[in-house]
């Protein structure tokens, strides 16, 4: 054979292994840093490194599914915080149940940095999905809320020069959108903090949290 026409070994050894760190790469930016989804924990009180600022949250049990519950009663904000403090680098993704009760509606929302940092919220009552920053709504779109059904909710905080990018999404079914839904610009970082789940449960039904999972992102 033509020396010209051998193949080059060293040339798709480099090839494969160029692929190999890239796929690391993107592995590690994905790499889980907290995971819970409650199969191997007992019902009754939340695990020690739940946080719990205000409700009754319990570890409930229902067709062999496990998963945190906040009652119907009393109506008011609550929320639980988890994983380790950040400042960004996060992505947030959880389940949450939750049902309506005639004309009234339940709310609920994820987020990360701490009590004061960005949620991504269901809004039934309004229609939308919003972004919010303590009372301020950075973003909202249109988002189609079927009661009784799981909706899955999604938040990264991304560093963005010197400060970050806020994005969010919401679904119900097993198809994730490719496309974030909400987006929001911060020009300095924000405050390192805890993640969290929160629930207003105003239709006085309980509200469902699970599969919570926090990944680190590029």
């Amino acid at each position: 054979m033509d020396s010209q026409m051998k193949p080059s070994f060293p040339s798709l050894r480099s090839a494969v292994a160029v692929a190999g760190l890239a796929l690391s790469s993107l592995l590690a930016a994905d790499k889980a840093v907290f995971e819970q989804d409650f199969t191997q924990v007992p019902p009754g009180e939340l695990p020690a490194e739940f946080m719990v600022l205000d409700g009754q949250f319990t570890v409930k049990e229902e067709a062999g599914n496990r998963f945190i519950e906040l009652p119907g009663a009393p109506l008011d904000s609550f929320g639980v915080l988890f994983g380790n403090n950040a400042a960004d680098g996060l992505e947030l993704t959880a389940r949450i149940h939750g049902t309506r009760s005639g004309r009234k509606f339940p709310t609920f929302a994820i987020g990360l940095n701490g009590v004061g940092g960005y949620k991504v919220r269901v809004s039934p009552a309004k229609g939308v999905v919003e972004l919010v920053h303590g009372d301020d709504i950075k973003a909202s779109a249109p988002f189609k809320w079927i009661s009784g059904e799981w909706t899955r909710l999604k938040l990264a905080v991304k560093r963005q020069g010197e400060g970050v990018r806020i994005t969010a999404k919401a679904w119900q079914g097993d198809t994730e959108p490719a496309d974030w839904a909400l987006t929001a610009d911060e020009a300095v970082k924000l405050p390192a903090g805890k993640a969290g789940v929160w629930g207003l449960p105003f239709s006085g039904t309980p509200l469902r949290f699970d599969d919570l999972r926090i990944a680190a992102v590029p």
